[in-house]
C-alpha cells in the first residue's frame, strides 16, 4: 500500500468556494461520482491508502470539512455536521454532480446520515463506516477539553501534544499509528489558526443532529452499508446494530480487529468491502 499512498499524497489539491469559502479536495479517477466523507480529527488524506484503488473504477472526489484540513478555517462560521452537509451539496453542485455514492466515516458518517435524509436524491448508495448516530457522540475523550479556559490556558505546542497522545487510542493495532500517520492528520491543527479552528469544531459536535433524524432513517430507501471496526473505542459496536436495524434493508458488516481509524488499519479489507458493494 505504500506505492500508493505516496501516489495519494502527491495528488494535487483543488479548491471550489462554497458559500464564499475555499473547500480543499482532491480527485482521482473517471466515471460515476464517488464522494469520501472524513471525520474528526481527521482530513482528506484518510482516504489516501484505498481512494487509488477505488479510483480504478469511479470519480473519487474526497474533501476536507469547512474547518479542517487545506479548507478556509474561518472564525464565524457554523461548522456543525448540519453545515457541513449543505456545503457538501453545495460542493456537488460546484462539481456537476447530481447524485454520488458516498462513503463517510465517523461525523462525516452524519453529514451522510443527513445527506441521505435530506436529500435524498444525492445520493445513489451509502456506506457509513465507524459512523456517528444517535446519541453516540461526542466521544468523552474530547469533554476535558470543553471545560471553560482550557483552550486559553493550553499553547499550540500542549495542544499536540494532547493529539498525539489521543490518536493511538482508535486503532486496536498501536503500531499502525506510525509518527508519519500522526503528522498526517495533526498538522493541520499545528498553529494557532488551527488550534483555534478544532476547538471550534468541537464546540460544534453536538448529537442533538443524528438525534433530530433518528426517526426519519427508517424512511431512507438508499442501499446502505455499514461497516464498522468491532474494537471502536470512539464509536462503540454496540451502536451498529442499532444503526443498521434503523435503514430499510441496511447490511452490517464488521471489521475484526479493528478500532476506529479502520481504514488505517485494515485498508485492504475496507477497499473490498466498498467495491463489492457498489458492484452489485
Amino acid at each position: 500500500m505504500s506505492n500508493v499512498a505516496t501516489r495519494m499524497e502527491t495528488v494535487e489539491t483543488r479548491y471550489v468556494m462554497v458559500e464564499g469559502h475555499r473547500i480543499a479536495y482532491q480527485e482521482m479517477g473517471e466515471g460515476s461520482p464517488l464522494l469520501l466523507i472524513h471525520g474528526i480529527p481527521t482530513n482528506k488524506l484518510m482516504w489516501r491508502k484505498i481512494m487509488p484503488k477505488l479510483a480504478e473504477n469511479y470519480r473519487v472526489i474526497a474533501p476536507d470539512m469547512l474547518n479542517y484540513g487545506e479548507s478556509d478555517m474561518p472564525k464565524d462560521a457554523d461548522v456543525s455536521i448540519n453545515a457541513q452537509a449543505r456545503i457538501f451539496v453545495k460542493l456537488m453542485d460546484a462539481l456537476g454532480i447530481s447524485s454520488a455514492d458516498m462513503v463517510s466515516h465517523d461525523i462525516g458518517g452524519g453529514i451522510g446520515q443527513l445527506i441521505s435524509v435530506n436529500d435524498p436524491e444525492r445520493v445513489r448508495r451509502q456506506v457509513l463506516i465507524d459512523s456517528v448516530c444517535f446519541d453516540s457522540w461526542p466521544i468523552p475523550e474530547f469533554e476535558s477539553l470543553l471545560e471553560p479556559g482550557v483552550e486559553e490556558a493550553t499553547s499550540v505546542e500542549e495542544f499536540i501534544g494532547i493529539m498525539h497522545d489521543f490518536m493511538p487510542k482508535g486503532v486496536h493495532n498501536p503500531e499502525v499509528i506510525t509518527e508519519e500517520l500522526k503528522e498526517i492528520y495533526i498538522k493541520p491543527w499545528n498553529s494557532a489558526e488551527g488550534k483555534a479552528a478544532f476547538f471550534r469544531n468541537m464546540r460544534r459536535l453536538n448529537k442533538e443532529y443524528t438525534q433530530a433524524i433518528a426517526d426519519d432513517l427508517k424512511n431512507i430507501e438508499i442501499d446502505t452499508l455499514v461497516l464498522w471496526g468491532d474494537k471502536d473505542n470512539f464509536q462503540k459496536p454496540v451502536y451498529a446494530p442499532m444503526l443498521a436495524d434503523a435503514i430499510p434493508g441496511a447490511e452490517l458488516v464488521w471489521v475484526k480487529d479493528a478500532g476506529h481509524w479502520v481504514i488505517d488499519e485494515q485498508p485492504e479489507e475496507i477497499t473490498r468491502h466498498i467495491l463489492e458493494f457498489l458492484a452489485r
